[in-house]
């Protein structure tokens, strides 16, 4: 029981940064999209430079970004067609885009560099990566439901520096570059600002709300796709791999299992503000699953991981 405090311990003061957020959205009237932009085009592709500079480039580690990609769309069209039988409004578009994802880079990143070290910076990355993908394409898509073309959804993609920051520092790591203490140290600092404001956007998000409206129905699917099929599917992948293959080392297993217990995505509101697509049921969701996992995921480490 000793090790679930410490694991909460190190989480903890994350959920100080939300609250930090909450209250400069609350009484400073801050706008998380504003810090949006910041986050994802500036200080995001920059971690995901530093990520995949340190990473050895080897076929395990490269596929991870692949497989989130691929996990995402599989998971977010099967619930697509479950919440369809539940929902016959757009209610079920933003359950599948939600299903598919989850909070990789504000909330992922933090709190696996927080458990695991800065080593593991470039596993984080890649895998965060295939998020990346998924909500600027199928995910997009699902929330959209025709509202934006594919020509638009493709252009949005293609204006993502985080991508073209992928494929330069790829080339660049198997040309052999490397960067001095300066690149490093300014790169680290980055890293920590990519934390405080990632963490900060959710309690922003919150507060900028203008009601918050609670759907026990769709929190409870939301719940079941983050909370249950995504750690059922991830084990069973570790499962397969470790009998039949072992392509997969140690350290990228725990972080299959650390992303696949991460609370619901914090985009998700974005898009459902964005698309107006129920924005008052997935921010509550988002913030139950944000609390929920403070709990869950330290006893998920304990469980898997430890």
């Amino acid at each position: 029981m000793s090790i679930f405090f410490i694991l909460i311990s190190k989480i903890l003061p994350l959920y100080f940064l939300i609250l930090l957020g909450f209250l400069a959205g609350k009484f400073f009237k801050i706008k998380k999209e504003k810090i949006a932009v910041l986050l994802i085009y500036f200080l995001a592709p920059i971690i995901v430079f530093r990520g995949v500079m340190k990473a050895d480039i080897i076929a395990s580690n490269l596929s991870l970004p692949f497989l989130f990609l691929g996990l995402g769309i599989l998971i977010s069209i099967t619930f697509l067609y479950v919440s369809g039988l539940i929902w016959k409004d757009s209610t079920k578009n933003i359950i599948a885009f939600t299903s598919g994802t989850g909070n990789t880079g504000y909330f992922g990143l933090p709190v696996g560099l927080a458990l695991f070290g800065d080593s593991y910076l470039p596993l984080i990355v890649l895998a965060l990566l295939g998020t990346i993908l998924y909500e600027n394409s199928i995910g997009f898509y699902l929330v959209a439901r025709g509202n934006n073309s594919k020509m638009e959804s493709f252009k949005r993609l293609l204006k993502l520096p985080t991508i073209y920051a992928f494929f330069i520092a790829l080339v660049l790591n198997l040309w052999g570059v490397k960067f001095g203490g300066v690149y490093n140290n300014a790169t680290y600092v980055i890293q920590i600002a990519y934390t405080f404001f990632g963490m900060m956007i959710i309690g922003l998000g919150i507060a900028n709300m203008s009601k918050i409206k609670f759907d026990f129905k769709f929190i409870s699917v939301a719940f079941l796709a983050r909370f249950f099929v995504w750690p059922v599917v991830m084990l069973g992948i570790i499962f397969v791999d470790k009998t039949f293959f072992n392509f997969y080392s140690i350290e990228i297993q725990k972080i299959l299992i650390l992303m696949s217990i991460i609370p619901l995505a914090a985009n998700t509101v974005s898009y459902a503000t964005l698309l107006k697509v129920h924005p008052e049921k997935s921010a509550m969701a988002v913030l139950l699953s944000t609390i929920f996992a403070l709990f869950y995921i330290p006893l998920m480490v304990i469980i898997f991981i430890n």
